[in-house]
């Protein structure tokens, strides 16, 4: 079944847009897993997304108007681990479009968001940055892999405003409306982390809980690879770590605009049986675990431990799972700090 990230209604734009020029892209060369070589392209991207390195709330969509967004919003960043195909199709992502042309890779340092190639280099960027960072935290080598294979994305797929993974597929779909969704690297990447769960535990979700808890790691995902993404390049984060798609969300969301935060104080009995709804449950004892044992540390705990989990786990047992990879991997005090951040939710049997 797929599994759909709901963001509720978006008002239309209602900003009037100049016509404006964009200045150059300011220059920040990538400095990630595989250092950036004359020969790999320099693909203009958003740093995280315009709210997040800005700290402007009041940036609306502008129907995708280059005027909307201050030039400063974007970055150049080398776009890594490409094939040999000339597209944007490499050994962690394969992007294909089906409502503009096929980025050129000669033209991806100039793209802006009036382009629909623009959110293309956008997925390829953020889809390989999601890999490369769970590399970084030994997966694919002392641990086993984590969706180490090229992902498939599609941009735009339905023409509405909703982005989804597809178990069928096993493919990443982003829409457009409002902001269009890869306009944002944390929609793109709590995106991936479905990919990530159904790789680990093929059919991930078939659970009120389960389907929780994988909305839930998505966002966690999100603001881990956007967070390890800034410090990475010396990018700058001017709003609270714990929002989940600032950029997104402005079109729905009262300023500080969010789609979620990872940061609420939601209970186990505040469960309602919507997915979205109930992960933040899920998603806050995440956020305290990296709290308590550092970004790392929780990172590596968590991600390894949902190659224990069942397609349709519970919350109880997907805690208890935790708990017990924590022991193994760092001892009892770590496992202390991630069984005190799941009571905390008042998750039973823990």
């Amino acid at each position: 079944m797929a599994r759909r990230i709901s963001r509720g209604l978006i008002a239309a734009a209602t900003a009037t847009v100049a016509t404006l020029t964009l200045a150059g892209p300011v220059s920040a060369q990538s400095a990630g897993t595989a250092p950036a070589g004359p020969a790999l392209p320099q693909g203009r991207i958003f740093m995280v997304n315009p709210v997040q390195s800005s700290g402007d709330q009041s940036l609306t969509d502008g129907k995708d108007g280059n005027a909307a967004v201050p030039a400063s919003a974007y970055t150049l960043a080398a776009l890594r681990n490409l094939d040999a195909s000339g597209t944007l199709s490499g050994k962690w992502a394969a992007v294909r479009s089906e409502t503009g042309a096929p980025a050129r890779l000669a033209d991806v340092g100039a793209y802006s968001r009036k382009d629909d190639q623009f959110e293309q280099v956008m997925a390829y960027f953020w889809v390989n940055e999601a890999q490369e960072y769970l590399q970084s935290l030994g997966f694919g080598s002392e641990l086993p892999g984590a969706n180490d294979r090229a992902q498939p994305v599609r941009i735009n797929q339905w023409g509405a405003d909703n982005s989804f993974f597809s178990d069928t597929k096993a493919e990443i779909r982003f829409g457009k409306g409002g902001v269009d969704d890869a306009e944002d690297a944390e929609v793109i990447v709590h995106e991936y982390g479905h990919a990530v769960h159904n790789a680990q535990v093929p059919g991930f979700g078939t659970s009120p809980e389960s389907g929780a808890i994988g909305e839930a790691f998505g966002d966690f995902l999100a603001v881990s690879v956007g967070a390890y993404a800034d410090d990475t390049y010396g990018w700058p984060r001017k709003t609270d770590l714990a929002c989940v798609a600032d950029w997104d969300s402005v079109e729905y969301s009262a300023a500080p605009h969010c789609l979620r935060r990872v940061d609420g104080n939601k209970v186990y009995a505040d469960r309602v049986g919507e997915v979205h709804a109930d992960g933040e449950i899920w998603s806050r004892a995440l956020f305290d675990i990296r709290q308590a044992l550092g970004a790392r540390t929780a990172g590596r705990i968590i991600v390894n431990a949902q190659f224990g989990f069942r397609p349709d786990t519970s919350f109880q047992d997907a805690a208890l799972t935790t708990v017990a990879t924590a022991q193994r991997m760092y001892g009892a005090d770590a496992a202390a700090a991630v069984r005190a951040a799941f009571r905390a939710r008042q998750i039973p049997g823990v």
